[in-house]
């Protein structure tokens, strides 16, 4: 496995994550009628935390089982370090999980892309959804457009999941 695909597992599940969290953060916070300010320190705080916490997941489960595989005498699996595999994972979570707040913020400094913000988020988060399901499928040799479809159904899934319950629970803001 050359570096094509060396941190393809951190670079999907990170990615994955990172829109996927981001985005229902988002799509809960537009539900419940929060205000552009509220949906960026939520979705900034998912990103920073979430991330966090899937970079030290992944850390913690890589060291794991290298000390298993040097318990029992084996070399290294894949060549790569619990701290390579955590920040991969960090990274991809935190560049793909910024997509979902980019037109907010773009909307902060260009005030023409006020109104469209959340649909324009959509787009992007959907686009990026079907990237990564893209490349997963490509670099596994799994059916391409259909490794594409099934991520972005599962994020679509998520985000439809957080903005009802945002809108149910809208009253207690």
């Amino acid at each position: 496995m050359g570096m094509r695909g060396k941190y393809l597992a951190e670079f999907v599940y990170g990615g994955i994550d990172g829109s996927v969290t981001t985005f229902a953060v988002v799509a809960g916070a537009i539900g419940a009628s929060l205000s552009s300010s509220i949906v960026l320190i939520l979705g900034f705080a998912n990103l920073f935390a979430d991330g966090f916490s899937m970079a030290v997941s992944n850390y913690l489960s890589v060291e794991s089982v290298e000390e298993l595989h040097t318990k029992h005498g084996h070399a290294k699996v894949h060549g790569k370090t619990p701290m390579q595999t955590a920040f991969a994972t960090f990274l991809s979570f935190f560049i793909v999980g910024f997509i979902p707040l980019l037109f907010f913020v773009l909307a902060l400094i260009f005030p023409l892309l006020e109104a469209g913000k959340f649909a324009y988020s959509i787009i992007a988060t959907g686009l990026a959804l079907f990237f990564v399901g893209f490349i997963k499928g490509e670099v596994v040799g799994k059916h391409k457009i259909r490794s594409a479809i099934e991520t972005l159904l599962i994020g679509g899934v998520a985000a439809g999941i957080a903005y009802f319950v945002g809108y149910l629970l809208k009253g207690l803001a």
